[in-house]
């Protein structure tokens, strides 16, 4: 085979999808470079959305929805506290924060996070590589698609280098430093 075939499996078994959606609902969640929010709705909205809690005579159950949020972004970053005003007023690491709260909170098998620190400032890139590192102490499987190479060795165990949409070097950590890259 050539770099650009090959099978993807997930726990154990061969998958494919046909959509993003089929993708999601295999268990693999991601975060996007531009986050994918809805700005002018809160955090708990936009941790729910399209996935709401109802409860009972089918209303949506805001009160559990928002102690699920307060719950997994206390984990992820306790210092949060923006939890009722529209994501447009929060800063780049508090919507990130949502963003990845978003895609654990759901159970994924696999989270791919794509540029998650693009943009941001020194503070906030340092609170987004915490989350991704307590998500990682956790055995939360993570992709990271990353130009930063200090973020790309502070972060991950294997790296995996594309050139042009080909496979150039798949390599341990451990075993190979930023020259090679």
């Amino acid at each position: 085979r050539d770099n650009n075939t090959g099978d993807i499996l997930l726990d154990g078994h061969k998958v494919s999808f046909e959509s993003p959606l089929d993708a999601r609902e295999q268990g693999i969640e991601t975060v996007y470079q531009t986050l994918a929010l809805a700005d002018n709705l809160d955090a708990v909205a936009n941790l729910f959305l399209g996935r709401e809690i109802v409860g009972p005579g089918g209303f949506l159950d805001d009160s559990k929805m928002e102690a699920e949020t307060r719950q997994i972004m206390g984990r992820l970053n306790p210092n949060f506290t923006k939890f009722s005003e529209p994501v447009s007023a929060l800063s780049g690491g508090q919507r990130q924060s949502v963003a990845i709260a978003r895609a654990v909170y759901f159970d994924a098998k696999i989270l791919i996070m794509d540029e998650p620190t693009a943009a941001l400032g020194v503070q906030e890139t340092a609170q987004v590589e915490n989350i991704i590192r307590g998500l990682k102490a956790r055995g939360v499987p993570l992709i990271l698609v990353s130009h930063n190479l200090r973020q790309v060795f502070d972060l991950v165990d294997r790296i995996v280098v594309f050139r042009r949409g080909r496979i150039v070097a798949s390599l341990n950590k451990g075993e190979t430093d930023g020259n090679d890259i």
